[in-house]
C-alpha cells in the first residue's frame, strides 16, 4: 500500500448516522442480529454505500455540459457510446447496469466528451426507472447544447428479474429517446442505430 494514499469520502455525517440507524432496524426485522461480529459495521457501510450510488441528486446535470462549452462549427454526429452505468430501480431499490449511447448534432457548440457519460452517471445515480433515464439524459443535452438533435439508446439488465420475480437471467431492456433531427430524419436516425451496433474488432 502507498504511504502517501488518503481515501476521502465526501458524505453528510448526520445523514449517514440516521440511515445507520434505519439500515441496522432493517436487518432486525429480516430475521438477523445487528449485532453478531459480521454485521456490527453493516449499517454504516450500507449507508455510505448508498450515499455514493445516488451522489447524482447533488448533481447539475445541465450546469456539468455548461462546464466545458465550446464554439465550433462541426455539424456532423458526435457519438459517445458504450458509456458504462450502473443505477437503482426505484420499484424495489435493486440494481440495473448496462450501457448507454448517446450523439447528437451540433448547431454551433459542443461539450467536452466526458460531459456526456458525466451526465449518464448524473442521472443514473439516482432511484430511477429506465424510460425517464433515458428521457433525462436526452433533455438535458437538448436544453444545455441546443443541438439539431439528440439520441439516446440504453441497453440494460435488471436485478429486480433476475434475482426475484420471472428470474430471467438473460433478460436485457432496450430503451430509446430522440430530438430533432433524429426524428424528423430517418436516415441520420438509422446512421446512429448502424453506428452503436458496430463492434471495433
Amino acid at each position: 500500500m502507498e504511504k502517501n494514499y488518503k481515501r476521502e469520502d465526501l458524505y453528510s455525517p448526520e445523514a449517514i448516522e440516521e440511515l445507520k440507524v434505519h439500515y441496522r432496524e432493517i436487518l432486525r426485522l429480516l430475521g438477523e442480529d445487528p449485532e453478531r461480529e459480521g454485521l456490527l459495521k453493516t449499517p454504516e457501510r450500507v449507508a455510505k454505500a448508498m450515499s455514493f450510488i445516488t451522489k447524482g441528486y447533488t448533481e447539475d446535470p445541465i450546469e456539468i455540459i455548461k462546464s466545458a462549452i465550446f464554439k465550433e462549427e462541426y455539424k456532423q454526429m458526435v457519438l459517445v457510446k458504450d458509456i458504462e452505468l450502473y443505477s437503482i430501480c426505484e420499484h424495489h431499490m435493486l440494481p440495473f447496469y448496462g450501457k448507454a449511447h448517446v450523439a447528437y448534432i451540433p448547431n454551433g457548440y459542443i461539450t467536452g466528451l466526458s460531459k456526456i457519460a458525466r451526465v449518464v452517471e448524473c442521472f443514473a445515480r439516482r432511484l430511477q426507472v429506465q424510460e425517464r433515464l433515458t428521457v433525462q439524459i436526452r433533455d438535458s443535452i437538448q436544453e444545455a447544447l441546443n443541438p439539431m438533435g439528440v439520441a439516446v439508446v440504453i441497453e440494460a439488465s435488471h436485478m429486480c428479474m433476475q434475482m426475484r420475480g420471472v428470474e430471467k437471467q438473460s433478460s436485457a431492456t432496450t430503451t430509446s429517446a430522440f430530438t430533432g433531427i433524429f426524428l424528423s430524419d430517418h436516415r441520420t436516425r438509422e446512421e446512429f442505430m448502424t453506428l452503436i451496433s458496430n463492434k471495433y474488432r
